[in-house]
């Protein structure tokens, strides 16, 4: 349960030079034709919005491809540390996703190395990183962050990698392994001093290092010290993460006390809600997808066992099934009723554009 389908707070205030200098990269990136297909999809998401018939006339400009589905870790909420896949498990092969970015690499603007799994488990994951740092694409990844030695934090930084988010959800080892189950923290810092070791060593401004603190009723009581760890070991951000629980209804031992810091309303009854609305619109529909490691595209990184399969990217182009009727099929189902769609109905996202 880590990544890009939860809503995150940033700390405010602290290390804005580094976050200014982060974005700054990313506009570098920026080309016409990139920042033309963006235009195409705002502007198609909003006549959606208007019709309310499904419009499509760009490409993603954010893509999440799986590097595997194996994780080292065994937490509670995330099917990789469960093991309760049902759909097959494996490793993203670098010929493939090299195929993936020479069509989708000019639209890009956002490349996310993570949907489940642990990325540096897959042997090529650097070298893809680097395949796509070469098209000029902003490159992103989301780690636990066990494997981070000396040797791969150097390769790390050679990648050309421009954001990565280390799980760092506890100060000390007694908390950190609450959900974190089979983590060892001393071994998570030692790989974010060697990435800040690198980084400084090869002068390089590149990648922007996030911990990010998952809020959970276990940990919530450290969030003023992992800021001060942060700043301690030299890292550019920290991000507090909403968690999401699939068994909430009733009450969780996850959910925390802090009502900001929680995705779930308690009810008079004592059960619980998610707190957002449940619109019948979806900006991931529209500028974001996932593809598995198998080449499976999904819609959204809320379908974790790729139950609602839009395409096979062995079998046919991406821009023909982003077009496709199997999309587009979604989309009208989506705009007919969020609440009938399984994997919208625990989300917290989705209802605005820059969520």
């Amino acid at each position: 349960m880590r990544g890009r389908c939860t809503k995150v707070k940033s700390n405010t205030g602290q290390m804005s030079a580094f976050y200014f200098q982060d974005t700054m990269n990313f506009v570098s990136k920026l080309s016409l034709r990139r920042i033309w297909n963006a235009g195409k999809v705002i502007s198609s998401f909003y006549l959606t919005k208007w019709t309310k018939k499904p419009t499509q006339w760009g490409m993603p400009f954010t893509v999440s491809v799986e590097p595997t589905t194996a994780c080292n870790l065994r937490c509670p909420e995330c099917p990789s540390g469960l093991r309760a896949f049902t759909r097959p498990t494996g490793n993203l092969k670098a010929d493939f996703f090299k195929g993936m970015m020479d069509e989708l690499g000019k639209d890009l603007m956002y490349l996310i190395f993570y949907f489940q799994g642990e990325p540096y488990i897959n042997p090529k994951f650097l070298d893809m990183v680097k395949y796509a740092s070469d098209k000029g694409i902003y490159t992103i990844t989301s780690t636990n962050g066990h494997f981070l030695n000396d040797e791969n934090a150097k390769k790390t930084i050679e990648s050309g990698l421009d954001r990565m988010i280390i799980s760092v959800d506890g100060t000390t080892q007694e908390v950190y392994e609450n959900y974190r189950k089979a983590g060892k923290l001393e071994n998570v810092l030692a790989g974010a001093r060697n990435m800040v070791k690198w980084k400084k060593k090869m002068k390089s401004k590149t990648p922007h290092l996030i911990f990010q603190f998952l809020v959970v009723k276990p940990n919530e009581h450290q969030i003023p010290e992992i800021y001060k760890l942060a700043e301690e070991i030299g890292v550019d951000e920290v991000k507090l993460k909403t968690a999401q629980i699939y068994d909430y209804e009733n009450g969780n031992e996850l959910i925390p006390t802090i009502e900001k810091y929680s995705r779930y309303a308690q009810m008079d009854d004592g059960r619980y809600r998610v707190k957002n609305e449940l619109l019948n619109h979806c900006w991931k529909l529209w500028h974001s997808c996932v593809i598995t490691w198998d080449g499976m595209v999904v819609p959204c990184c809320f379908d974790k066992d790729a139950d609602h399969k839009l395409g096979d990217l062995k079998k046919e182009s991406f821009r023909t099934l982003w077009h496709g009727d199997a999309y587009n099929n979604f989309r009208t189902e989506l705009l007919k009723g969020r609440d009938k769609i399984d994997i919208c109905t625990n989300c917290t996202e989705g209802c605005k554009v820059w969520a």
